[in-house]
């Protein structure tokens, strides 16, 4: 297998050589990260497939978790002599990064996946069915770098799925929309096309989303576990516990996820204007620039509202979730501050030991 198919591209070829010519990496060789664990990683590359930790100088000059290897990243590894195991020394540029707010009150990132081409937003056609959710993740994926794709799954087991498809209307404009079906395998071939070789792409969702068994329907081969959805609210259950980055037979790699249980919003861009390209277009036709939306006369936004043609649950989702960014904003912004005083600190320390 070579690099290529691995997802490698042709703008990683300037920094491997860089790498390349510092003589401490004659040995080394780049390599991608399948599987991340507490304190170790898999990483393969066109010579083989290792265990792989993070050398001691990159530990020591690593400041946030941004700075360490996810899966999906490209690293590069030197194997570690008659072992089966190699030390990961350089973090390749990421060209895409999907990240959340981690679980709780902790704020702090937690890297999805990286260097995806395609997000895979999936959800079922049952009553774990929200537009609500579909919003929030494509805020996310419209802020990862990589192009967001919407799977609704499990269509052989719904009754209305031209219903369930226009409650989507409005809200994922400019986004692929597919019905897939693993049982019947309506959809599949085209979920396929999208993953030619050397595509990356991400397959994200709550439990029960169907998610495995989308890996298994692409790969036609039972190469990931699942299992049955409660009957009584159609929720999943937690079949994947860890996020693994799988070769596909047509070349391309397929990133699977467990399912989420929610979705905190990290990154604070413009994200929220392409997740929500309706009503930043009406915001345009406001008569006052700095219109907030709320309480303002002549506010083309309120009027869509009270027309009809915007849907009020809409509006709230775009401001719930604008709120929730700026939280993420000026806290973090505060933690850059702390993060740039150790960094400064390590150097200073770096620094006396030289001197003395």
């Amino acid at each position: 297998m070579n690099r290529q198919t691995l997802g490698f591209k042709e703008d990683y070829e300037a920094t491997l050589v860089k790498f390349l010519e510092q003589p401490k990496y004659s040995k080394c060789v780049p390599a991608r990260v399948t599987l991340e664990h507490k304190h170790s990683y898999r990483v393969v590359s066109e010579e083989g497939e290792w265990l792989a930790s993070v050398a001691g100088k990159y530990a020591y000059e690593s400041i946030s978790r941004e700075d360490y290897p996810a899966v999906g990243d490209w690293v590069l590894v030197e194997k570690m002599p008659g072992e089966e195991r190699a030390i990961i020394h350089e973090l390749f540029p990421r060209f895409s990064k999907f990240s959340r707010k981690v679980a709780g009150e902790q704020i702090a990132e937690q890297i999805v996946a990286s260097n995806v081409d395609l997000l895979f937003l999936v959800m079922s056609l049952n009553a774990d069915f929200n537009v609500r959710r579909i919003e929030r993740y494509l805020v996310a994926a419209w802020d990862s770098g990589a192009t967001p794709v919407v799977i609704l799954t499990k269509a052989d087991l719904c009754t209305d799925v031209l219903g369930y498809v226009g409650q989507l209307e409005n809200s994922v404009l400019g986004v692929d929309v597919h019905i897939v079906s693993a049982f019947t395998g309506e959809g599949i071939e085209d979920v396929k096309a999208l993953l030619s070789e050397g595509v990356t792409g991400a397959l994200l969702g709550s439990s029960g989303a169907g998610k495995s068994t989308l890996i298994n329907a692409i790969c036609e081969s039972e190469i990931m576990k699942v299992s049955d959805i409660r009957e009584d609210d159609a929720k999943g259950r937690h079949t994947t516990t860890h996020r693994e980055l799988v070769m596909l037979p047509s070349g391309g790699c397929l990133i699977d996820t467990p399912g989420m249980r929610e979705l905190q919003l990290w990154d604070q861009s413009e994200s929220v204007s392409s997740g929500f390209q309706d009503i930043a277009l009406l915001a345009e036709q406001c008569f006052y620039r700095d219109c907030t939306h709320v309480k303002e006369p002549r506010c083309a936004v309120n009027q869509a509202v009270g027309d009809g043609s915007l849907e009020e649950a809409r509006l709230k989702s775009y401001f719930k979730l604008q709120k929730e960014l700026a939280y993420i904003e000026r806290k973090t912004n505060t933690q850059e501050k702390l993060a740039e005083q150790k960094k400064w600190k390590q150097l200073s320390k770096g620094t006396k030991r030289k001197n003395r």
